[in-house]
């Protein structure tokens, strides 16, 4: 190498440590005048992390509370600390647990109360089966006009056995013919319409 050479490498050394140490000084600077905001996102990010791990434990936790305690009433229905404790693990479990009872032992008191539960599905089951329990043809009549009710098309044929009963051929037809053909119940319907009805 040539002593030109030499000296553009040393050059070009010293150009690139001081591209470095002037780097670092600015880095050192932004540190500086941003350290508390930059310290309060670190910390903040860290109570992120670990509330969100502390709730999936938590959850994990309550879900095989209520797991274990749903096992306990299904072997003895009259342990009150297994109730006690899928009430206080999960309100949603708990509610289905009384619905299954509530329809096992035809219990429109609880029914009733279950038309209020928080669960979508156990409040729209609630809402059929004290419907049906009652024999109350109004409720049954705004059940089946809902959009999104889980027994609707049932709800529709037993509407349209009792028209048949009273003899209104009229508004059976009308409640059968509601049936969509992707419902398990059109063949139901159908035939009824067909051999009920004429």
């Amino acid at each position: 190498m040539s002593l030109k050479e030499n000296i553009q490498a040393v050059k070009d050394e010293l150009n690139s440590e001081e591209k470095f140490f002037e780097n670092a000084i600015r880095t050192e600077r932004f540190v500086k005048r941003y350290q508390k905001p930059l310290m309060a996102s670190v910390v903040a990010l860290v109570i992120g992390l670990s509330s969100y791990v502390g709730y999936g434990i938590y959850t994990d936790t309550q879900t095989a509370k209520a797991n274990e305690a749903l096992s306990k009433l299904l072997l003895n229905p009259s342990d009150a600390t297994a109730l006690k404790t899928l009430s206080d693990s999960s309100e949603d479990l708990y509610d289905l647990y009384r619905l299954s009872k509530a329809l096992k032992e035809s219990d429109p008191k609880t029914l009733g109360e279950l038309k209020l539960s928080k669960s979508p599905e156990v409040a729209d089951i609630a809402k059929y089966e004290d419907a049906v329990i009652h024999s109350d043809m109004k409720s049954l009549g705004e059940y089946s006009k809902q959009q999104d009710g889980l027994y609707l098309e049932l709800a529709m044929v037993q509407l349209a056995v009792v028209a048949l009963q009273k003899g209104d051929v009229t508004t059976a037809q009308q409640s059968l013919l509601s049936i969509k053909k992707e419902s398990p119940l059109y063949d139901v319907a159908q035939n009824l319409n067909h051999y009920g009805v004429k």
